[in-house]
């Protein structure tokens, strides 16, 4: 793995973490486990779609905006899977998971633009 790649998985880690925590927090939400969830369930997605998106970018000529939002799609439902599973204070578990992954993947965008 490239060190570029390396700083773009840790940094993209780092603001999905944050900006999950702040919609957690948004949304009402006080669990410490509840939390603990969201916190563990982005360690597991975000540098899965991180690396899958890097890889259609570099590798493929597949349309990007189909490779985003079937890697969003991807991350909302294993997530929401999670929140249902796991989570105790998620009373509409996929709902969350949409909500938090638009709050990050527009932040993320907007910042990407500055």
């Amino acid at each position: 793995m490239n060190a570029p790649l390396l700083v773009i998985l840790i940094l993209s880690l780092l603001l999905t973490e944050v900006l999950e925590v702040v919609f957690f927090l948004l949304v009402g939400k006080r669990s410490g486990k509840d939390l603990l969830v969201v916190l563990l369930v982005n360690l597991f997605t975000n540098p899965a779609v991180v690396l899958a998106y890097w890889w259609a970018l570099t590798y493929t000529k597949w349309n990007l905006l189909v490779v985003i939002i079937l890697l969003e799609l991807f991350a909302v439902l294993f997530e929401g899977c999670y929140y249902k599973c796991y989570g105790h204070g998620f009373k509409r578990p996929f709902l969350f998971s949409v909500g938090a992954n638009l709050f990050s993947f527009s932040i993320g965008l907007f910042l990407q633009m500055l």
